[in-house]
């Protein structure tokens, strides 16, 4: 795992299978961005086996296998869409592709679990609604900032337990280190990652709806920009967005791709939750100036303060209700309408955006 590189961050946990050997056969289809290797990592230790792979850059796909020695590779993608004994297709392709991988797969009968933003445009969650709602097939999404952080997780008992009280406000904070050399030019061309609000902004969004308990949200104001890298026109390197969801939650949250090159990791990504009896602080990947070590979560209310480090305790559920979702018909890892209507939400403040220069 890359700390350094956000598109080559890939968490392991602990093996936790929620199924049997060679019940849960994964197809991966594209693999241009690192954040195939967490997904698949995560689905492995749940229990499922990555035994198919295709991708057109033979170098991408000789690192996958070197990875995951499992997956065979095929010769097209058709090869594993029409691979009866594969139940899932897993894609990282890039961005403005993933919805016509996802459309396909749910034709030949499977699930598909795809990296964020799963889509760039209106017309393609539209598509995607249709397709599923004519399928009944399940469209999953890795909104990793959540689902693929400890810290995070924990966060969510938390709030069950009432350790803030009610929730009033979320806060967002998500700078990414550019590191453009080792950027594919797909990165730079906004027809194909969609804005940041959409790439990375909408981890926020989703965020905002779970925390909330929200199932949607106004877009109060968005701003964009490209304040540092006039040498891609393309690119916004700045973005922030203020919401309020239906559960009456005040919402904001700020990216950017300027983390300096002497952070010792890819971003100072923190979460903020505030309540009426105390707040939460998530310092997700590093506490700054004072550990390498991510998964710090501070906690603040009537009791006093207190620090924890819970990486390596809390694990990632969400892969295990995933798989058990995707057997047994059931809605526990992500419901579908979330996973569709947090990346409307970021698509409609990318489109409403204010443009800063």
């Amino acid at each position: 795992m890359s700390r350094m590189d956000g598109q080559n961050y890939a968490p392991t946990g602990k093996p936790a299978p929620v199924c049997e050997k060679g019940e849960y056969l994964v197809g991966v289809i594209g693999l241009d961005h690192g954040h195939i290797y967490g997904m698949c990592n995560g689905l492995c230790e749940a229990g499922a086996d990555v035994v198919s792979v295709w991708d057109p850059d033979l170098e991408k796909v000789k690192a996958f296998v070197k990875a995951f020695p499992s997956a065979v590779v095929a010769n097209t993608k058709e090869e594993i869409l029409q691979n009866p004994s594969i139940h899932f297709i897993a894609a990282a392709a890039i961005p403005s592709d993933r919805g016509a991988i996802g459309l396909a797969a749910l034709d030949a009968g499977k699930d598909f679990f795809t990296d964020k933003p799963p889509f760039t445009t209106f017309e393609q969650v539209q598509a995607a609604r249709s397709k599923v709602k004519e399928t009944g097939g399940k469209w999953f999404v890795y909104y990793s900032e959540r689902i693929h952080v400890e810290s995070a997780v924990w966060a969510e008992e938390l709030l069950a337990q009432g350790a803030i009280g009610d929730l009033v406000s979320l806060r967002g904070w998500g700078p990414h280190r550019l590191a453009a050399h080792s950027r594919p030019q797909w990165f730079f061309e906004k027809e194909h990652y969609g804005g940041i609000i959409i790439d990375i902004g909408s981890h926020q969004v989703e965020q905002m709806l779970f925390y909330s308990g929200a199932t949607d949200a106004t877009v109060v104001s968005s701003r964009v920009g490209n304040l540092n890298n006039p040498q891609y026109p393309g690119l916004e390197d700045y973005g922030d967005v203020c919401l309020t969801t239906d559960t009456g939650v005040a919402c904001y949250f700020t990216l950017d791709w300027f983390t300096p090159d002497g952070l010792g990791t890819w971003g100072d990504g923190r979460f903020f939750l505030i309540g009426t009896k105390g707040y939460i602080e998530l310092r997700k990947y590093i506490d700054v100036a004072a550990s390498s070590d991510g998964d710090t979560v501070i906690l603040v209310n009537d009791e006093g303060e207190q620090r924890f480090n819970v990486g390596g305790e809390v694990g990632f559920p969400f892969f295990g209700r995933l798989i058990r979702d995707s057997l047994d018909r059931t809605e526990t890892a992500m419901s579908q309408e979330h996973a569709f209507r947090a990346i409307e939400i970021a698509i409609e403040a990318q489109a409403k955006a204010q443009k800063l220069r």
